[in-house]
């Protein structure tokens, strides 16, 4: 089987579920009170933390509400400009997105990292 031949269309589905995941979570966290970097279309969804000393305070909190989550500090990023990386796929639901976003809002209000004025 040669991905996307399995069935007709089903990859152009996918990447349109991929996009749309996306673009979700990212106006929705924006939304919010996230600053969020990066491309809308790309499905990975930077939130910008800018303190190192959170990275792992946050990725902890987020594990305890289900949330996978990835922090990303020094050396890899600036030092002000360390973030927490969450990965889309077309595989999750709104409900999941939805979690996430909930989650990422009680986390964000413990620690501070609501910084957009929007």
């Amino acid at each position: 089987i040669i991905l996307g031949q399995d069935c007709p269309g089903e990859g152009q589905r996918r990447m349109r579920r991929l996009l749309a995941n996306s673009r979700y979570l990212r106006r929705m966290l924006k939304q919010r009170g996230f600053i969020i970097a990066g491309d809308d279309d790309s499905p990975v969804v930077p939130l910008m933390l800018y303190s190192p000393a959170k990275i792992a305070a946050f990725v902890r909190l987020m594990t305890r509400h289900g949330v996978a989550t990835v922090g990303v500090g020094f050396p890899a990023t600036r030092l002000s400009e360390s973030r927490a990386r969450f990965c889309c796929s077309a595989a999750h639901t709104k409900d999941m997105l939805d979690k996430t976003i909930d989650a990422s809002c009680q986390v964000g209000d413990f620690l501070g990292l609501k910084y957009s004025r929007i």
